[in-house]
Formats: structure tokens, sequence, C-alpha cells
């Protein structure tokens, strides 16, 4: 038998296959067991190019702030620009700080404003672990993983995969032409007209997390203060009730 034999191939993609599986739960474990205490979270996408000197980064600073004065956990993707900003923002001003890194070659290690964090070696992996643990989500300026993460959202909250998370774009100059495409997509009849309401877009930090907390106290009945333990109570709520998973394929 040659090692180009139709059975040594196929028992070789059995073996990837069996260790992508045994990989991907072992990250899954990881990770719920690091941020199942982590309280109502609010995940910030974002661009990881962005440094420190680029007016987006204060407004990442600003909404990490703001939702730690809110009383809910900063969650991000981890790594360095606009997902630095918003963990810097909410470890600034006292509150949890949570990542969910994803390991890249080349790519240099978390930032260092985080309380906790996990590194995933898949993205669909990491995309799970983000969406698990949030009632909303914020996109701050960003790249194709940014749109990514941002329309996976909307699809699972369209598809009813999910409840009807808030969902904010911050900055509506960079986000108007991706609301036309979306207006495009309606008129086309390729989404509901309905759909253009599940994202909120605004340029002002305090509309968008009173935005927030408006649609958490109404759909999920939690207490949004700054209280850490408030935060600890209201987390303890939120995870008696039923939170589904998105079923993310990789």
């Amino acid at each position: 038998m040659t090692d180009a034999s139709p059975t040594r191939i196929a028992w070789r993609e059995r073996r990837r296959e069996l260790w992508l599986t045994i990989r991907a739960g072992r990250d899954l474990v990881r990770g719920f067991g690091a941020f199942q205490s982590a309280g109502p979270c609010v995940t910030v996408f974002g661009s990881a190019r962005c440094a420190a000197e680029h007016p987006y980064y204060a407004l990442g600073c600003a909404i990490g702030r703001r939702l730690t004065e809110s009383g809910f956990t900063v969650m991000t993707g981890g790594g360095p620009g606009l997902m630095e900003a918003a963990n810097r923002g909410a470890k600034n001003a006292g509150g949890e700080s949570v990542g969910c890194k994803i390991d890249l070659p080349g790519e240099q290690s978390h930032n260092r404003f985080l309380d906790r964090v996990v590194s995933c070696r898949h993205f669909f992996v990491r995309k799970v672990l983000l969406f698990r643990y949030s009632y909303a989500f914020v996109a701050l300026p960003g790249g194709f993983g940014t749109m990514d993460e941002l329309f996976e959202v909307l699809t699972l909250i369209q598809t009813r995969k999910v409840e009807r998370f808030p969902v904010v774009l911050l900055g509506t100059r960079y986000w108007q032409p991706v609301l036309d495409v979306m207006t495009r997509m309606a008129s086309e009849g390729m989404i509901d007209a309905a759909d253009l309401t599940l994202a909120m877009i605004t340029d002002d930090v305090d509309d968008a997390v009173r935005h927030i907390e408006r649609c958490v106290v109404e759909r999920f009945g939690l207490q949004v203060g700054p209280s850490r333990q408030g935060r600890r109570a209201r987390a303890l709520a939120a995870w008696r009730r039923p939170h589904p998973a998105p079923e993310t394929q990789a």
C-alpha cells in the first residue's frame, strides 16, 4: 500500500478531523471554565490595526469605560488596537476585562489590560465563546474580521439561533456605507426590511450604552449598575436563564 493510496489518504483525513475535534473541544472547555463567572458581558469588536494615537482608539476606551460604569464585563478578541482600547477603558475604570484571543502566525500576544484570557486555535471556537457570554455587541470600525463577527451576530439574531441582543455600530461615518449595502439588500428582497432594525448606529457612547441598558432590562430582566457585588449577583441570575449557543460551523 503506497502513501498515496485512497485508504491511507482517507485514514489521514480522519485523523486530522479527530485532532480538530479534540483541539476545538479543549479550547471550548477552557473557555467555558474561564468565562462562566465573568458576569453579563458586552462583546466589543474592532480593528487590531489602530494604534493608541488613532481617533478610534479613544472611542474604544470610552465605550469600555462606560460599559464598566453600567456594570458590564467588557469582552473582546483580546488583541491589540481597538480591542485593547475597550479592555483598557474597562480596566482603568475598575471593571472586569476579559478576552478570547485567536492564535495567528506572527501575531503578538494578548493585550495587557485583561483580567483573564483564553487563546483559541480556531475562529469558530472563538466566536462561540464571544457570543455565548454576551448580552450585547458593539462594533467599532474594523476590517474583515470585524465584519465577519458583526454579520454572524446579525445572522444568528435574524435566524433566531440566539435571542435578540442589542447590536450597536459606533462611528456613523465608517458604518454608514455598510448600512447602505444592507438597505440595498432589503430593497432587493435579500433580507426583510425589519432586519434593518437589528443594529443601532451612533457616534454617541452614552446613547449606545443607554440603548444597551434599556434592552437588557426590558428583554432579559437584568438590573444594571456599577456595583461589583451587583454584577456578580446578576451574573449568577443570568446563567440560570436559557441562553442558546450559536450553531457556528468550522
